[in-house]
């Protein structure tokens, strides 16, 4: 009866049954600085340290995201700021591919449309505040254009300068193959700039949140920023840190669903 063979796999593999899993604790030491601080902000709330006044303890925060879960108060801010931000987003996307396409194909839009835009960089967002109140009143449409114009700069910067980036020797190629203007698009321009125009969409996404933050601590009557705000006037702190943790959280998803679909729409380039 002969031995079964014997190969340099089966080696390996039989070493690896015997070798010990190595443990993988990054994940856990990254967590030990957070908990520390939460664990000193605890003690220092329980002593009497921190006052309620100044800042409340986590384990207050946690009760008051609880009592306003279930009275539904946050779930009726989150989607009034969810509206505000998307609507934001939607318009702002919309006048920043259009300009970017315009400016970063064209020598003559370039001419035409940069230069208010990067005038309009130059102002701070958060000055325009007062005109856009004279302009639009306090309801939604000066919150809404806040955000869309935090939106617009980041990326319209980046989508022009993806689309000049692009190699001109492929546009010499598609001469030469004389691909259609549908063709190009499809086959040079949006494959050119879609790495660009992502990163810009998630600077977007960081400013869009940030001005929603802001826009909705001026005269709004719902939404997250009403909730801190009227929290604030009753010295809620432990409200004011759940409104704040909620756009944090908010902030955090979105950029996590763009990277989602970062890595999705660019899986060619590790093709």
């Amino acid at each position: 009866m002969s031995a079964p063979p014997f190969s340099a796999s089966t080696t390996v593999r039989a070493a690896r049954r015997r070798a010990p899993r190595a443990i993988n604790l990054s994940w856990l030491v990254r967590w030990i600085s957070p908990l520390a601080i939460l664990l000193l902000w605890q003690l220092a709330s329980s002593t009497g340290l921190l006052s309620p006044k100044d800042l409340a303890a986590p384990t207050t925060i946690l009760t008051a995201a609880w009592d306003l879960v279930q009275n539904g108060q946050l779930p009726d801010a989150l989607l009034v700021s969810l509206r505000r931000a998307a609507l934001g987003l939607a318009v702002g996307t919309a006048f920043a591919v259009v300009l970017g396409a315009i400016a970063g194909l064209s020598k003559t839009g370039d001419a035409i449309v940069d230069p208010p835009l990067q005038m309009l960089r130059t102002l701070p967002l958060f000055g325009l505040i007062p005109l856009f109140i004279l302009w639009f009143g306090i309801g939604e449409t000066p919150k809404v254009l806040l955000v869309a114009l935090g939106v617009v700069i980041p990326l319209y910067l980046n989508l022009v300068a993806a689309l000049r980036g692009i190699d001109p020797e492929l546009f010499e190629v598609a001469d030469t193959l004389r691909l259609t203007r549908r063709e190009r698009f499809k086959h040079i321009i949006i494959p050119g700039a879609l790495p660009g125009a992502l990163v810009g969409f998630r600077q977007s996404l960081g400013v869009a949140w940030l001005a929603l933050v802001v826009a909705e601590q001026v005269n709004a009557g719902s939404g997250l920023g009403y909730l801190i705000n009227n929290a604030r006037d009753f010295l809620q702190t432990d409200v004011v840190v759940v409104g704040l943790l909620t756009y944090a959280v908010l902030g955090l998803l979105t950029d996590w669903l763009v990277r989602i679909l970062e890595r999705r729409a660019l899986r060619w380039r590790d093709a």
